[in-house]
Parts: structure tokens; sequence; C-alpha cells
């Protein structure tokens, strides 16, 4: 459960505050997932079980102050400190933006292909002003003409390779997508990722209904349209050719030509552009003889917004993609104890 703004609240719940208190001496291990507009931090025991969480919008563009001025400190202290003052030996491993070139220090990136190993190796570590040593995990860079960078995904991805029940074979390529702001499509290969594409789906989403002409005729619906956003997936999949430039401004007139109303608009233009996303993934897979037909992958995120693309991908043929819950959780204790932070006591059970 997320917790914005103070943690002070006027009834008694068992909140994550509580729960912590209660489990101090069990605890082994403190990980962040530490972005740019969120931070939650998790506490664990030594079977890599969840005992509480803490979470705030303290991201790294929105620290309580500057950085000059402590902020990365303050922030630490507001999700961790009650923690750190009852264990103050306990671990602390960090991923995500508190590792880029504007966050807390940077974590340069490693590169692609990468294992577990390879982010071990580049953690980089930076001393608190209460004492305690964070560990950042550092992201990957994949070069070539058009580089490519994860900073957080990585953790993930790794989150759920280790919840890997043998439904994939790990000798063999399996696709990750992490579906958001940038979406990304890895390809994994035992244990490694391999290479991995970026789609800006989420956030041209945002720019196109905030702020161009096609918002100005859209509502936003009580509940999703389903039937307008496989329109969308649709037009993109079948009509798609020339490209997202040549069939987005169709939101607007289809909404002239009273085809689609103005509560469908906002769902028929999500499926257009998660429509021209995967027609971009199929057409890069194609080129390595592959297709998403018949692919068994895996989706991680936001569980609404992963069962949207799994609509979507059955357009596709895809009709077998698991959403992975608990990846970043997963991914912190994989990679603390990769690093000998932790002595896991028997495998962690996060899979559900």
């Amino acid at each position: 459960m997320k917790q914005a703004g103070s943690h002070t609240q006027a009834v008694k719940p068992v909140n994550a505050a509580v729960a912590a208190d209660a489990n101090l001496q069990h605890a082994a291990l403190i990980a962040l997932d530490w972005g740019t507009t969120s931070l939650r931090a998790y506490l664990y025991d030594a079977a890599g079980e969840v005992l509480a969480t803490r979470a705030s919008t303290a991201g790294i563009m929105n620290l309580p102050r500057s950085a000059e001025q402590g902020g990365f400190d303050a922030a630490f202290d507001d999700a961790c400190g009650a923690w750190l003052e009852r264990a103050p030996a306990v671990p602390v491993m960090a991923a995500g933006m508190v590792g880029s070139a504007q966050g807390w220090v940077e974590a340069p990136y490693v590169e692609a292909p990468a294992n577990a190993d390879a982010l071990v190796a580049g953690i980089v570590r930076v001393r608190a002003a209460c004492g305690a040593t964070l560990h950042i995990v550092p992201g990957v860079l994949q070069r070539g003409e058009l580089p490519n960078v994860m900073r957080g995904e990585e953790t993930q991805i790794f989150g759920a390779l280790g919840q890997d029940t043998g439904t994939v074979d790990s000798g063999k390529c399996a696709l990750i997508g992490l579906p958001g702001t940038h979406a990304k499509w890895a390809v994994v290969q035992a244990g490694r990722i391999e290479r991995f594409h970026t789609f800006m789906t989420g956030e041209v989403f945002a720019a196109l209904r905030e702020h161009t002409i096609l918002g100005r005729t859209m509502v936003t619906p009580n509940w999703p349209d389903t039937d307008a956003f496989l329109h969308g997936v649709d037009i993109a999949r079948d009509r798609g050719q020339a490209g997202m430039l040549a069939t987005v401004f169709s939101a607007r007139t289809l909404g002239l030509t009273g085809q689609l109303s103005r509560e469908q608009q906002p769902d028929y233009l999500s499926g257009l552009l998660i429509g021209h996303e995967l027609a971009g993934l199929e057409a890069v897979l194609m080129q390595q003889q592959n297709s998403l037909a018949g692919q068994h992958l895996r989706l991680i995120g936001n569980e609404a917004l992963c069962e949207r693309y799994c609509v979507a991908l059955a357009q596709f043929g895809c009709s077998h993609a698991e959403l992975v819950k608990h990846a970043t959780e997963q991914g912190l204790w994989r990679v603390a104890a990769q690093a000998g932070l932790v002595k896991p006591t028997r495998q962690a059970a996060h899979a559900g």
C-alpha cells in the first residue's frame, strides 16, 4: 500500500511502520526501488520474505529538499530511519534512478549481454549521513548505432528469472515485457539479458492526450472501452504500414465523422499506440526468424496495464502472456544474495 506524504495517521491501522517494529529482530536486508517520482522500501527476513514496506513520493526528482542540501539523506531517513535505528547492521541495497547521473551517486551501466554477476560487479556504494552504506545496482547499456539503456528494469527482469519454474527453458531465448512510460522488451537467455528494445508508448500517449489537438475532443470514460481499444490495435496491425504518424490523426477524424464517441477516443488512441508498439516488436522479431505468435512471454508491471497488453498481444497471435508478480522485490533480493549481502536460509517464495 502506498502512503503519500506524512506517515503519521489519525487512526492506528497495522501499517508498514508498526509491522516493521514487530519484525525487526528478523530483519536481514533493506532494499529500495528508487525511481524518478517515487521511492519504495522493503524490509526482508533471512528467507527473502518481505516483512514490511514503506512508500513515498520522494523520487530523485521530487526530494524533500535539494540534493546539495541533503535531500537524498532526508528521503532515505524518512523511508528507512526507523528500521535502521532498531537494526543498524542490516545491509541496504537500492536499484533504479537513484544510480543515474541525476541520482545520489552514479552507478555506471554494465553492458549487455549482462547476467546477475555483471550487475553485482557494477555495484557502487554511497555512505548515508546516518552511517548506513547503500549498495546501488547499475543499469544496463546496449551499445550500437542506436544505443539503448535500462535502469531498474534489469532488477525486475532478474526477479522474474528467479521465479522460473521450468515453463521456459533457461537455455532458450525468452521474451519479457515491461509495459509503462518507456516500455521495455528484453530477450533473455541462459540467465542473461541479451538485448532489449524501448518503446516510449506511455509517454507518447500522455503527450498526445494532454498537449495536442487530439485531446481536445476526448473525454475520460468511466470504465475502459475494450472494443475501442481493440479497434486501435487492429488499425495499427492491419493499416499501420506507413507508421504511427500516418495513423494517429485518426483518433480525431473518427470522432469528427461520428465513428468514435468522445469517451471512446482515449481507449482507441491507447490501442493504436500499443498496437504500433507490438507491430514494431513483431518486425524486429521477424528479422531474427521469430514471431509473437505462439510466444510464451512474461509481463512485469501494473496489473491492469499488463492485462491490457495481454488483450492486444492476442491480436498478434500471442495468447500465452504470464503476469509476473513481485518481480521488483524478488529481483532486489536475488541481486543482494548474489552480492553476498545476505545468506538466504531457504529458497525465497514470492511468486504468486
